[in-house]
């Protein structure tokens, strides 16, 4: 066996017991954590694509349908064709999958590097607190992170072969990218002005332009077929369009609810005490140092550390935020680490590795495993409680008849009550109110009360922090 050989096998092997370990960190036992409220909405979308065969894209408070048709293989391979038939763990599946997917992309970008950055940057991804609790997650946060690397990938190895294919892959990627979240337009612009002043060179304007029409024509038939919904809705064209300026205002205009200051991201990652410790900082600390090395070398090194530090500026500068967008700067976070201690000397960089390993493995089996759904866990926002786990076997237990639910905030309830097709939703109680089991918001529940015409046994329910329904239900006569 030649010396290239031996090489590539233990390549393989060290990579193969990384993406083992991603794997097993992502897939094990998807289903006790309750479902939080986005993740409901979106698996009864799956559902109904999955019953109706058909997706119609809504721009008003709605992401891109990736998650969703990509959801179908998961649901598919385990024989499950209907709303009613999913679980927690076919949804999360795919969220799942894409995280680990995600792990061999950074090997891949980082591997001109050499052996060693390649896996400590891969290896960090996939113990990242962060990264595996939204890899759990039926959002679209990780896929944007996985289309985002393959479109980086692509584009690196078309920029070091010229073979036309890599373009092709970039544009395919980046077609998945923008049919994900109109937020990949964010990702895509800052990709495009880091790449401007990293400095590469190799390329002539004329092979760039071609590689780069090709890389666009690829990714907008992709961005059409999924928008479009495979040609079933046309309209869906020029709703993804309006979406990107719903976004923008979103973001921008702070009247979401979910507007926090400029250093909440990087609060994430820095020491604090809620009830409990949280601290990722023997990670931040090489990543910074990454950034300044990184700054001081061309090509891709320099385009890390200027695609990473722009995107975190931009979302730390928008007002609205939510803990799950940080999944976007980890993996640039995570290679500029690794560049970083790979330069140190074996002896300090070994202990300081396995320190950082072992703090962010503590604190990921804390997030992930061990409160997941805990109001102190920073990566848990506004979570279902766990209460909203029993809504099915309450459902089941109540006497025949239909159930209202009767709140302006009922989700993950749809669900948690999916077997049952004669639920009723209202968001004010309606002039007859009686049914064999009813859930409504504590600010409600007197109105109903006095509606009420059967005897009925009171219970509570919490649905997330800070909001209680009340639970009628029958008295059997």
């Amino acid at each position: 066996m030649t010396a290239p050989d031996t090489s590539r096998r233990l390549d393989a092997s060290l990579l193969l017991l990384v993406l083992l370990v991603a794997l097993g960190l992502r897939c094990y036992n998807l289903a006790p954590r309750p479902m939080h409220a986005d993740e409901a909405n979106q698996a009864v979308k799956l559902g109904q694509l999955l019953e109706q065969g058909r997706y119609v894209f809504d721009a008003a408070d709605h992401h891109g349908p990736t998650l969703y048709y990509f959801g179908l293989i998961p649901a598919w391979l385990r024989g499950q064709t209907t709303l009613a038939a999913l679980d927690e763990t076919t949804v999360r599946l795919t969220p799942a999958i894409a995280g680990v997917v995600a792990v061999a992309l950074l090997w891949l970008l980082v591997r001109p590097w050499g052996r060693w950055p390649a896996l400590l940057a891969a290896g960090l991804l996939a113990v990242s607190p962060a990264a595996v609790y939204y890899s759990r997650y039926f959002i679209q946060e990780t896929l944007l992170v996985t289309f985002t690397l393959g479109a980086l990938v692509g584009g690196q190895r078309w920029w070091r072969s010229g073979r036309l294919g890599w373009a092709v892959a970039a544009g395919v990627c980046l077609g998945l990218m923008l049919a994900t979240k109109a937020s990949a337009l964010v990702y895509a612009l800052v990709a495009v002005l880091a790449l401007a002043a990293s400095g590469a060179s190799g390329r002539s304007a004329r092979q760039l332009g071609a590689a780069a029409g090709t890389a666009l024509a690829f990714a907008l038939v992709g961005v059409g077929l999924f928008y479009s919904s495979f040609g079933r809705n046309p309209a869906g064209l020029s709703a993804a369009v309006h979406s990107i300026g719903l976004m923008t205002v979103k973001a921008t205009a702070g009247l979401t609810g979910h507007e926090k200051p400029w250093w909440y991201y990087a609060s994430l990652f820095v020491w604090h005490w809620n009830g409990l410790w949280w601290d990722q900082s023997l990670f931040l600390l090489p990543a910074l140092a990454g950034v300044v090395m990184a700054l001081r070398r061309r090509g891709l090194p320099r385009f890390l550390a200027l695609n990473t530090a722009v995107i975190a500026v931009v979302f730390s500068l928008t007002p609205y935020k939510t803990p799950w967008q940080v999944v976007g700067i980890i993996p640039g976070l995570c290679a500029l680490a690794a560049l970083a201690l790979t330069r140190l000397r074996w002896l300090v960089a070994a202990p300081f590795v396995l320190a950082m390993l072992l703090e962010l493995g503590w604190q990921m089996r804390r997030a992930v495993f061990s409160k997941p759904a805990d109001e102190r866990n920073p990566f848990a926002y506004v979570h279902s409680s766990p209460d909203v786990k029993k809504v099915s076997a309450i459902a089941a237990a109540a006497p025949a008849g239909a159930i209202k639910v009767i709140s302006a905030e009922y989700w993950p309830l749809p669900w948690y009550l999916r077997h049952r097709p004669d639920t009723g939703y209202w968001t004010e109680p309606p002039a007859d109110c009686d049914a064999a089991l009813i859930f409504v918001d504590a600010a409600q529940a007197g109105t109903v009360r006095e509606r009420l015409k059967g005897k009925y046994w009171e219970g509570f329910l919490g649905l997330r922090p800070g909001f209680m329904l009340v639970v009628f239900e029958r008295e059997e006569k």
